[in-house]
């Protein structure tokens, strides 16, 4: 087995309010940019109080990068420019190419109880791809294949493979790989990477131990190190592990369970040019893109 990765940094979400006034955790954001890179933002929106996500996300713009919605739990009704309009509801993703333009909104629902649980990931293209033609890829929870390891463990894939397992989205330039991994308590999981890829994990449920890191660790929140007071190596909910590079990841379970995200991708090394829902190369091509918003010529298909 090839070299096995270590951790790079640790970092904990901070809460923000985007939108029209929604409370969500950001794990990566602007401030990141080129260290997560081909991804831009990672938001967590998981709330059991409907006045922190009702208000959602109107009509807005995006051109130049993807967005990937992921939802755990309740419903978020989307549409857009090009006549596209559904639910995406508990365990469907929506992974939206908006290329050289579309406007769309998206507005949490939450279920019955009032509990809305997601993750949207953003994903940039490269400058050869930032004005393609926009795509949705709406791929239900049914479509979503689980592989079950020896050791229990649990694996939803939602983009590459596991094992002979490959998931539903694919041919995407970054060539991504997005999976839901659940492992039991007591238990080693590794998983091979691509040496090159930028890789990191994010912990949405449990404590887990990663790359066998036996020490405490500095967290960075907004720019700021704070050192685990507890001097536990086991990180947990809403901490994000990003990795170096090698060819695989470990990780470890003690007395609970471990769920987290993994995210990988091939890095674009280009400059970016970000502001707000558009991602571009240059300063001009940011001008020239709210321009054409403002004149109503944004949407080119």
């Amino acid at each position: 087995m090839q070299t096995p990765r270590k951790i790079r940094k640790v970092l904990k979400s901070k809460p923000v309010i985007e939108g029209a006034g929604v409370h969500l955790k950001r794990a990566v954001g602007f401030s990141q940019v080129p260290l997560f890179d081909p991804f831009l933002l990672l938001d967590d929106f998981r709330s059991d109080n409907p006045e922190h996500y009702i208000k959602g996300f109107p009509w807005h713009p995006h051109r130049g990068m993807e967005t990937i919605t992921y939802v755990l739990q309740g419903d978020v009704e989307h549409g857009d420019s090009m006549g596209n309009k559904g639910d995406i509801t508990s365990g469907d993703v929506q992974w939206m190419t908006a290329g050289s333009g579309i406007i769309h909104q998206e507005m949490p629902k939450g279920d019955s109880d009032g509990k809305m649980e997601g993750f949207q990931l953003w994903a940039n293209l490269p400058a050869a791809h930032k004005m393609m033609d926009p795509r949705y890829r709406d791929v239900k929870s049914s479509q979503i294949p689980k592989v079950q390891l020896d050791n229990g463990t649990e694996i939803k894939v939602i983009s590459g493979q596991v094992g002979n397992t490959p998931g539903p989205v694919r041919d995407i330039v970054i060539e991504p790989e997005y999976i839901d991994v659940a492992v039991p308590a007591h238990t080693d999981f590794i998983h091979p990477t691509k040496p090159g890829h930028t890789v990191f994990a994010y912990i949405i449920n449990g404590r887990g131990c990663f790359c066998q890191e036996k020490k405490p660790f500095t967290y960075e929140v907004e720019g700021i190190n704070y050192f685990d007071m507890q001097r536990d190596p086991f990180l947990g909910n809403e901490t994000l592990i990003l990795f170096e590079d090698g060819g695989h990841i470990s990780m470890s379970t003690k007395d609970e369970p471990v769920r987290f995200l993994l995210i990988s991708g091939k890095p674009i090394g280009e400059p970016v040019a970000w502001q707000g829902p558009i991602v571009m190369n240059t300063q001009e091509e940011l001008r020239v893109a709210f321009e054409e918003y403002r004149q109503g010529t944004f949407v080119k298909h």
